[in-house]
């Protein structure tokens, strides 16, 4: 009786490294533990009316989302890795890449502090003080990143901090395929009319 309970936590242990020796095996072939798949992908942004960041009097619904392909960024001041994000997002928005910013679980007033003292990347800030929003989209956590084509669908999910290896290999290649998308159906728009 007793040697077989000395086996039970062997067996445990030898378990327990099956399973981490596959979740290595899964990384090194370029699984990447870090993307979480999302429901919403191929679906549009779901309806909402948030506040503005910065003027509580103005309200934005969905709609802010058609028109041109965008990233929408997760963020918050509670958050590290959005911290370390934020300069890589102001030289994205510099280099002419939309991106709407979702204050989530924040306060207003240290939200709009660290905007002003870090820079503002956001064509649009909206705030989400109690993370109707986030919940609504699957948020696990800030910081998030959805690409959002010009019909205003949601193309892909990115979990963690945008980053230049990240922008350069995944995002970048998408966004540019989802801009080429939007000029081709505005060129055909264009050619109905006429």
């Amino acid at each position: 009786m007793n040697k077989k309970l000395l086996f039970i936590p062997l067996v445990l242990f030898l378990g327990l490294v099956v399973m981490f020796m596959v979740q290595l095996s899964r990384n090194a072939a370029g699984d990447d533990p870090t993307k979480l798949e999302s429901v919403l992908v191929g679906k549009p942004v779901p309806a909402f009316k948030l506040e503005d960041l910065f003027e509580p009097s103005k309200e934005y619904q969905q709609t802010i989302f058609k028109g041109q392909p965008l990233l929408l960024n997760v963020w918050a001041t509670w958050c590290p890795t959005c911290q370390a994000e934020h300069q890589y997002l102001n030289v994205l928005a510099k280099q002419g890449v939309k991106i709407i910013g979702l204050n989530y679980k924040d306060q207003r007033p240290k939200a709009i502090r660290w905007l002003k003292e870090l820079g503002n990347p956001y064509m649009i800030s909206l705030f989400d003080g109690n993370g109707m929003l986030g919940m609504d989209l699957g948020v696990y956590g800030a910081p998030e990143t959805f690409l959002i084509d010009a019909n205003g669908i949601i193309r892909y999910r990115h979990v963690g901090d945008v980053n230049p290896d990240n922008w350069n290999k995944t995002l970048e290649p998408l966004y540019k395929k989802l801009q080429a998308e939007a000029k081709n159906n505005n060129t055909q728009a264009e050619a109905k009319t006429q």
